[in-house]
């Protein structure tokens, strides 16, 4: 069930140490990280080893470069999980979207899945059954409100299975994201030089006709 707009805090001081405990934050993949595929294999596997352990449950959704997770659990735990997360180098730009205390668990047989939403990946089932996140597509989670993100939450977790797609999109994901992330301040130049790479290309010919 949604949990109530009262039990949003701005700090972990105003949570009582027994309590359960959301946590949404968001980041974005360094350059170097977008080039590696097998940091989605890596992030999904030591999150199920880590919660599984600690009691945390919760989902992780990536698209277009961006992370935007959820973590729930006891206090301790989530802040712990937390300080760990931002401190890690494979990721920046990271924020904090939500943090409040609820009565129960959004996601407590989710195991922390893993998402992809990038659209234009996934097989036309998935198209079908994630039409409702077409106002959160392309991904770009930083700016959500709180209410936005609860409502992105509560329609992911209405999936009968979770969009998905296979390893090798994944690389080409990463190769796109890397190459857009590169090309998109400087695509007026690439462009001039393309076309007069190829009237380049087009006078060499002529002249040895």
């Amino acid at each position: 069930m949604p949990s109530s707009h009262n039990n949003r805090v701005s700090s972990w001081d105003e949570i009582e140490d027994s309590a359960l405990v959301q946590l949404v934050y968001v980041s974005s993949l360094t350059l170097v990280s977008r080039l590696s595929a097998s940091i989605f294999d890596e992030v999904e596997c030591h999150a199920r080893n880590y919660n599984q352990q600690h009691g945390i449950t919760g989902t992780l959704c990536y698209g277009s470069g961006h992370f935007l997770q959820c973590i729930e659990g006891e206090k301790a735990h989530v802040f712990a999980l937390k300080q760990r997360i931002f401190a890690d180098k494979r990721h920046k730009n990271t924020e904090i979207l939500l943090l409040q205390t609820i009565e129960h668990r959004r996601f407590a047989d989710w195991r922390m899945r893993l998402l992809f939403l990038e659209r234009w990946l996934w097989s036309p089932a998935s198209k079908k059954q994630a039409a409702q996140l077409s106002p959160y597509l392309p991904f770009a989670p930083h700016n959500w409100s709180p209410d936005g993100t609860e409502n992105f939450l509560q329609i992911i977790k209405t999936f009968d299975t979770p969009p998905h797609i296979k390893a090798a999109g994944i690389t080409y994901n990463a190769l796109g994201n890397m190459f857009r992330h590169i090309a998109a301040p400087h695509q007026a130049f690439l462009i001039v030089q393309g076309v007069l790479s190829v009237l380049l290309v087009v006078a060499l010919v002529l002249l040895f006709l």
